[in-house]
């Protein structure tokens, strides 16, 4: 309804000052808001007052308290939740025929009118405070998810059959949609579908470790695949081809896209799907873990005007996360950034993104190669897989362009012999390479629930905390080289260890960070490339400089607290201890 005559209702109801009608309407306009909205984020009146104004209107009864308990089930599963939350009403019973519906806004014919379509039944509307119907939504949503885990019974039971009518796929829909919604709300990263002789199981992965979450009958299996397909665009009838696909979800007001990966097995096909959550992926540097100085650094590093910044690691190490955060934090409109991605994770605005693709020979090469026709400022190149790729990024980067790209190696000085490796003659990659970034990614320990302990002194020793260790960063540090020596503080060391709780989902941990080991090119360590020195000679060197290795960063986090001793014993590789 136009704003103005919902303003007018409010004066001549009492509701909003005849002397602010103007006011308000003129925010209405310039922030795009209803009317009530913007009475009550500019305080002019209570909700209370304008819902009884609007209840007195339209002839509504008004209900404060919504019994959600009696709500049934099926009638919350014919509202996708997303439209319940967006236009703020909530179904909440039969009555003679119709459904009655809670409202915040009775004057939204609109969505009064597609919820009557949607339903199939005449309504009943009644009037009732939007926060009382957020709260009421979140209930009963919950409880429709606790209930469709009725799919999920004992595989054995032979009524099972009955849940599942094949003209009808809404309780799979239904089932496959919780999965979406669990795994959410668990933070998890992928979620793994496969089958066995008798039973589907599905798996999270949360801060990297797999976790079983759910099961169902055998049966099942190819209509749950089949709901997954349809929803991703790929082909139902192919079952003997893997098959790649994206879905777009809005989850709970959050974007989540998902990529879909399909592939034949023994038992059937398998399902991967990677959930994709742009507010944890787009972080900014500040927020990805990095120390006071190599923070300093990077930031430094990705204001070059030319050169090359290499990311290395395993994959989900983080690498993507660490090269976006390198973009968001340079991108201005006084640059012209483009990248090239494999495939394009997340749309960038005021960044020229483009998705490789081999079926018409768009590879990272060739893409790159025309980039160079399209005057950047800064390239970003997701891998660097071959010795043509290579070769163009440091023709890029010696004719005045900064490139950002990642290449597969266990550590920073490895990748500067991998360049080498691939026939990149030593003198272009000493003149082009900036720095080395390597990373592996560890779990945070839950805020909530660890428990603090004092390590012993071969605990200490594992992470090279140990005397003799400390005392030779101490003479680096006396030495003051071009780069500052971490020496950290064991005279009363306090290490923490996980415990489990309900806020951490009795794991213990709770998100993840990245420990990092930041090799810069340094006279000295180009003159090692240009003599072909191996990887062992440039760690000594760096080291030397002031190079944090991947275990000595993961200690500094073992000593904030942020971290446990085991999650850096197992992510950080013997080889990258301080020598």
């Amino acid at each position: 309804m136009d704003a103005r005559v919902v303003g007018e209702i409010l004066v001549r109801r009492g509701a909003l000052p005849a002397d602010r009608l103007d006011e308000v309407l003129k925010l209405c306009e310039e922030r795009g808001s209803k009317v009530q909205d913007v009475i009550l984020v500019a305080r002019i009146a209570p909700e209370r007052d304008v819902l009884i104004a609007l209840a007195a209107e339209t002839g509504l009864d008004l209900v404060e308290r919504l019994a959600v308990e009696t709500v049934p089930v099926d009638l919350i599963g014919k509202v996708p939740i997303n439209f319940a939350k967006q236009n703020r009403l909530v179904p909440i019973g039969y009555e003679d025929g119709s459904v009655r519906v809670a409202v915040s806004d009775p004057l939204d014919t609109f969505a009064l009118d597609d919820l009557r379509v949607m339903l199939g039944c005449p309504i009943v509307a009644v009037v009732a405070p939007t926060e009382t119907i957020v709260d009421a939504i979140n209930k009963l949503y919950e409880r429709q998810e606790e209930q469709l885990s009725d799919i999920e019974k004992d595989t054995e039971q032979e009524e099972l059959q009955d849940l599942l009518d094949l003209t009808d796929e809404a309780p799979i829909i239904r089932w496959v949609n919780s999965l979406f919604y669990a795994a959410v709300k668990q933070r998890a990263s992928d979620i793994h579908i496969e089958s066995t002789e008798k039973e589907v199981v599905v798996r999270y992965r949360i801060d990297g470790v797999l976790k079983e979450e759910k099961h169902a009958n055998r049966s099942y299996m190819a209509n749950i695949i089949a709901r997954i397909k349809i929803m991703s665009g790929l082909n139902i009838a192919e079952k003997r081809l893997p098959q790649d696909g994206r879905i777009g979800l809005r989850i709970a007001g959050k974007t989540i896209d998902v990529r879909v990966s399909t592939i034949p097995t023994s038992h059937g096909e398998r399902v991967v799907l990677r959930l994709l959550n742009k507010e944890m992926f787009l972080r900014d540097v500040s927020e990805l873990g990095f120390s006071a100085m190599d923070l300093s650094l990077i930031d430094s590093l990705i204001r070059r005007p030319h050169g090359i910044l290499l990311v290395t690691g395993p994959t989900g190490s983080g690498k993507s996360t660490s090269l976006y955060g390198f973009l968001q934090r340079i991108n201005t409109p006084e640059k012209n950034i483009l990248t090239i991605e494999d495939p394009v994770e997340y749309d960038l605005k005021g960044i020229s993104q483009t998705a490789v693709n081999p079926k018409i020979h768009l590879t990272f090469a060739s893409g790159l190669r025309s980039f160079l026709r399209q005057d950047p400022d800064v390239i970003m190149v997701g891998e660097i897989r071959d010795a043509e790729t290579a070769e163009i990024a440091i023709h890029a980067s010696l004719t005045g362009h900064l490139v950002f790209s990642t290449i597969h190696t266990n550590d920073a000085p490895g990748a500067v012999t991998r360049l080498v490796e691939m026939k990149i003659e030593p003198f272009l990659v000493s003149s082009s390479l900036l720095a080395v970034l390597a990373q592996r990614l560890v779990r945070v320990l839950c805020p909530h629930c660890r428990e603090p302990y004092r390590p012993t002194p071969a605990h200490l020793a594992e992470i090279g905390l140990d005397p003799d260790t400390v005392g030779r960063r101490a003479q680096r540090a006396a030495q003051a080289g071009p780069r500052p020596v971490w020496v950290p503080d064991v005279s009363r060391p306090v290490f923490y260890r996980p415990k489990g709780c309900e806020e951490c989902l009795g794991t213990g941990y709770r998100g993840r960070t990245g420990i990092y080991e930041l090799l810069l090119v340094s006279d000295a360590i180009q003159q090692l490339i240009l003599k072909n020195a191996d990887s062992n000679a440039l760690r000594r060197q760096a080291i030397d400089e002031g190079m944090d290795t991947l275990r000595d960063d993961g200690a500094r986090k073992v000593l904030e607290g942020a971290t446990s001793l085991e999650e850096i014993l197992k992510v950080a590789a013997e080889g990258t201890a301080t020598g």
